[in-house]
């Protein structure tokens, strides 16, 4: 990111056009001495030189004093990955005042807020206070709201409107959830097939084969994401409820999905370990979270979004995702996270206490240290 800097810019623009300071001092109308300061930040140009400097340039203000209101992809996502090995290593409040700086500096950057927005939403429960987490939170929901407000693709204002569902779904506001999401759950047919299609009747079979492998993995994505909430929704009626977790168990076995996306499954079990739990099977649940835990610190992890023998055409797909194919937190921030997923749960205390409990999570912890 770089800093206003007008100083460096006029000594680079005017030799490049070959010309003294006398010059340039003649044609804006000062004097020689008031170049000199320009040049070396001793002073600043009068608000009203800029568009006369930026003209005799060929270049825009911002250009001018080097100041850059937007980010480039690739520079976004560097952000992104430092911020979260930051929210790892340092105080939550030292990280955020440096988020504050950058959503300040780079207001009018929609990709940029957007991922700020998703980077806040991943590590607000690093804060240490309740308070201090919803207000994390609020500011979230507040860039969102500018998002969809000042955006003009589509594709911004979807994803803002999602993330600030999130955040009112967090904080116990169901109806601002309804209020943003009633009414886009539509059925609508994707464009998967009419692309691919489209890539066949031009020979580009390769790139035919990866739109449809990526509609593939989207969907099946989504429908196992779905399904943590209604096991849970099911829990009350133990024959629906093993019904839709051995379905879950058979899909993810089909595409191998302990490996191929190692997070949904994570929330699967550890759906299915809390349903058995409020069943009052104690035993059914600690085999759940032994598949949990295995899966935790399986060759999964680290985490990271990837194909496999059957999607053999969708790495280069991920490469060009807004953060690449790298999970959105830290290693350490995860670990903690997938721990906590066990020990702070209040449907586990009840056996929290039992040996094999206690040896799963000793088993865990020890395997994880060692990552």
């Amino acid at each position: 990111m770089k800093e206003i800097n007008i100083a460096k810019k006029l000594i680079e623009k005017r030799k490049e056009k070959g010309i003294t300071q006398d010059e340039l001092a003649s044609y804006i109308g000062v004097s020689k001495a008031s170049v000199s300061k320009w040049e070396t930040g001793h002073s600043y140009p009068d608000i009203t030189f800029l568009p006369q400097l930026a003209a005799y340039f060929n270049i825009s203000i911002d250009e001018l004093i080097g100041y850059l209101p937007q980010m480039e992809k690739e520079d976004i996502k560097n952000l992104y990955y430092k911020l979260t090995a930051e929210f790892s290593t340092k105080p939550f409040g030292e990280v955020m005042d440096e988020c504050h700086e950058i959503i300040k500096k780079y207001y009018s950057c929609f990709p940029l807020l957007l991922q700020m927005a998703g980077l806040l939403t991943n590590h607000y429960m690093l804060a240490k206070e309740k308070e201090e987490q919803e207000a994390t939170l609020q500011e979230v929901i507040h860039l969102c709201e500018r998002i969809k407000a000042e955006a003009e693709e589509m594709q911004l204002i979807n994803q803002a409107n999602s993330i600030e569902a999130i955040c009112w779904l967090i904080l116990g506001n169901a109806d601002k959830v309804m209020e943003l999401l009633d009414g886009i759950m539509k059925p609508s047919s994707s464009n998967e097939t009419l692309l691919a299609s489209a890539y066949q009747m031009t020979g580009n079979m390769e790139k035919a084969k990866e739109v449809l492998q990526a509609g593939i993995y989207l969907r099946l994505v989504e429908l196992m994401g779905m399904l943590p909430s209604y096991l849970l929704l099911c829990q009350g009626d133990s024959q629906r409820f093993e019904s839709t977790l051995n379905r879950a168990v058979s899909m993810a076995g089909i595409f191998d999905l302990d490996r191929l996306h190692a997070g949904v499954m994570l929330q699967i079990y550890l759906a299915a370990a809390q349903g058995y739990a409020m069943q009052s099977n104690p035993e059914r649940a600690l085999d759940l979270i032994e598949k949990y835990a295995a899966v935790c610190t399986s060759e999964a992890f680290p985490f990271t979004l990837h194909g496999d023998n059957f999607f053999d055409s969708i790495d280069p797909w991920f490469a060009d995702f807004d953060l690449g194919n790298q999970a959105p937190r830290s290693d350490k921030v995860i670990k903690e996270s997938m721990l906590q997923g066990l020990i702070e749960n209040p449907f586990f205390t009840t056996f929290a206490d039992q040996p094999r409990f206690q040896r799963i999570l000793a088993s865990m912890k020890s395997r994880l240290e060692e990552r």
